[in-house]
């Protein structure tokens, strides 16, 4: 199987995978964005970089997919090439740093690229409230995130329900401001996880 892990910026994706992997022996592919050449140019200019940026996660994002499908192990991705899609790009063109042109480019090529992949036998998605986020990236956030306003943040969590809302696949819901998965809570989510993993087997 392969497993997704989807969420905000600050929602705990990383620790999220860290605590799967060690509960159930999966293998871990985090989000690396050192290796992104766009990134630190889209903080300063959003409009100028923002199809530069989503076309590397989207051919990223991608090949780990491929890798994760052929595997003989469970493998947990680090972010969707459905949230890219239906989250980030959706907001940068409702925010208008992305112009309706590169828009219908990146999701032509996004419906081309998707053809070839599954979606995840569990995607997890872990909701937080913007004070949430913003307390835990102040905490445990990049360099890059610090500057993430709170409009930002809010945006995006608008767009991120209103996909999830609509998304028709297995899929569990880890309320982070609920359930302190990386302490009190831990062994809880374990088990809900665990549960949906049973369920999933029993059906699929």
């Amino acid at each position: 199987m392969y497993i997704g892990i989807a969420g905000n910026i600050g929602s705990g994706k990383g620790a999220m995978i860290d605590l799967l992997a060690e509960a159930f022996g999966w293998n871990a592919h985090k989000e690396h964005v050192e290796g992104n050449p766009s990134l630190a140019k889209f903080y300063t200019d959003m409009p100028r970089w923002a199809f530069n940026l989503q076309v590397f996660f989207l051919t990223h994002r991608f090949k780990a997919v491929q890798r994760a499908m052929w595997s003989p192990e469970t493998e947990i991705i680090d972010r969707t090439l459905y949230e890219d899609a239906n989250v980030f790009v959706e907001n940068l063109l409702a925010m208008e740093l992305m112009d309706r042109a590169d828009y219908d480019t990146y999701m032509n090529l996004y419906r081309t690229v998707t053809a070839f992949v599954a979606p995840p036998d569990i995607l997890i998605y872990l909701k937080a409230s913007v004070p949430t986020l913003m307390s835990r990236i102040r905490q445990n956030g990049s360099p890059y995130e610090m500057g993430v306003s709170y409009e930002y943040l809010t945006m995006l969590n608008r767009q991120y329900e209103k996909w999830i809302d609509s998304y028709r696949h297995n899929l569990v819901t880890v309320d982070v401001d609920e359930l302190d998965f990386e302490g009190r809570d831990r062994n809880r989510v374990i088990e809900i996880i665990k549960g949906q993993l049973t369920d999933n087997l029993r059906h699929g």
